[in-house]
């Protein structure tokens, strides 16, 4: 009985957090549990209460007294808001040099937890400025009466990174659990304006616009291997037209839809892909 305790503790300290964070991404309990080495039953029972309660850490009737005050708890989570790029380990010992009272950073993680806060990756986003803003509004209202069969003519092309393991090297923050993504490594390697124009322009985009006549249009955002002299020059002798397209606006292009279905399924798998089939 004393050993099987040990064990729950031991998945709820150390593993738990790592178990929810899966089960966020999109995997399945099953994949999860065979992932973790442990039983489908202790994995969807932990799944519920976090989903019910909003932590994963389970209270016991016995064993060693808690680490910290309550007050202690509060100075760990305060110090995570104040600088969230402060990893457990250093919070860890501030707190102890401020208490005079070892603490281990896995005590830590989980008064980080028990305060909504968890590891996750910073979100990269576009900083937009005011211009850039009037600009994405009058490109919606230019284009916002379009017709699906005028919208049938256009090309949408973007690129994307996909993850191959659950482990993105980088560094974390510690944010609430509604900031969570997914990270990101790329699967196919950095594309260039050769690339594009080998890999993406010629295969793809000419033989759409030899299908479409005159009417195709194509997008494609502002990216720097989309704007080099060879992409012009390519585009201007086969006579492909572009769509303007405002500076700083991923989100107005559909095609983002498309990758977040492909990132969740992907996340969904129980092997990481490896090679692009």
């Amino acid at each position: 009985m004393a050993n099987n305790q040990s064990v729950r503790r031991h998945l709820d300290a150390f593993i738990g957090g790592r178990i929810i964070g899966k089960l966020e991404e999109g995997c399945s309990v099953t994949s999860v549990a065979a992932e973790f080495g442990i039983a489908h039953s202790i994995v969807s029972r932990l799944w519920r209460q976090f989903r019910t309660t909003g932590t994963a850490i389970r209270g016991f009737s016995s064993g060693r007294p808690r680490g910290t005050t309550p007050a202690n708890d509060r100075y760990i989570v305060l110090q995570a808001r104040r600088n969230r790029r402060q990893t457990a380990g250093e919070i860890a010992r501030h707190t102890t040099q401020a208490t005079g009272r070892p603490i281990s950073r896995f005590t830590v993680a989980r008064r980080l937890h028990g305060g909504g806060l968890f590891a996750r990756c910073p979100v990269r986003c576009v900083p937009l400025t005011p211009a850039h803003r009037r600009r994405r509004s009058l490109w919606c209202r230019e284009h916002r009466n379009r017709r699906d069969n005028e919208w049938g003519r256009v090309l949408f092309t973007d690129e994307s990174r996909f993850s191959l393991s659950s482990d993105s090297h980088r560094i974390l923050i510690w944010r609430e659990r509604e900031a969570a993504i997914i990270p990101r490594t790329s699967l196919k390697g950095t594309v260039n304006g050769t690339r594009y124009c080998n890999e993406i322009l010629l295969p793809y985009v000419r033989l759409f616009r030899g299908a479409m006549g005159l009417q195709f249009l194509f997008m494609d955002d502002n990216a720097p291997c989309h704007r080099t002299v060879a992409v012009e020059q390519l585009l201007e002798s086969e006579d492909i037209e572009r769509m303007d397209w405002p500076a700083g606006s991923p989100d107005l292009n559909p095609i983002e839809h498309v990758w977040d279905f492909l990132g969740r399924r992907l996340a969904a798998r129980t092997l990481p892909p490896v090679t692009i089939r």
